[in-house]
């Protein structure tokens, strides 16, 4: 009898053990379906989470038309700035050309005036040359030469040089040639004789001297 019943508690633990790990194991099941339940609903919720909103989509749209926007005004203020450096530009070329143009008008303003009275320097020289026979005539020449010495005076003030030409080399920029000549008291390409006085004014030349040229 103390066996049979030893057998049946023994029987009896068994049974109670395999409820209790039942129990358990259901425990458990339930424990990796919950896990597994709330592990898909933090993915949805992640996945919600990361999809833009309406809100987001229109601050999107409206970033992407404010960078098209200053990206357009700093092409256009580019496009200004450099209209504005061409006109600065323009405008110091223009200012600078007005100087020098102002310069060589008030630095050649005798010019037209020289130049119309290189004819009568001409006469008075040529008559200056008419020798005297009596005292009349001495005096007349005297005063012409007093004049012509005046005059020659007042246009050197304004800055009238006469060009040398005797015994200098022929220069085409300062001498006209209208007659070759072959002189052996002279080098080749020297002028030889002056027919007409050559002027500059200042460092322009007005009228070049009129020369005969050794060959």
């Amino acid at each position: 009898m103390a066996n049979d019943q030893l057998e049946k508690n023994a029987h009896e633990s068994v049974e109670e053990q395999k409820e209790m790990d039942a129990v358990k194991e259901e425990e458990k099941q339930e424990g990796v379906s919950e896990l597994a339940d709330q592990a898909e609903e933090m993915e949805e919720t992640e996945e919600q989470q990361n999809e833009p909103t309406e809100e987001e989509h229109m601050e999107s749209d409206e970033l992407s038309k404010a960078k098209e926007l200053i990206a357009e005004l700093e092409k256009k203020l580019e496009e200004t700035e450099n209209r504005l450096l061409r006109a600065h530009a323009d405008f110091e070329n223009f200012r600078r050309r007005s100087k020098l143009d102002m310069e060589a008008q008030q630095k050649y303003r005798a010019q037209s005036l020289i130049s119309d009275l290189l004819p009568a320097l001409d006469n008075f020289e040529r008559a200056l040359k008419v020798e005297a026979d009596d005292e009349k005539s001495k005096s007349i020449l005297q005063g012409m030469e007093m004049v012509y010495r005046q005059l020659q005076q007042a246009l050197e003030k304004e800055g009238l040089e006469v060009i040398e030409a005797v015994g200098k080399p022929f220069d085409p920029h300062l001498h006209q040639a209208v007659m070759q000549v072959n002189d052996e008291n002279f080098e080749s390409n020297v002028v030889v004789e002056e027919l007409q006085k050559g002027y500059k004014l200042k460092d322009r030349v007005i009228r070049p001297s009129m020369v005969k040229v050794n060959q």
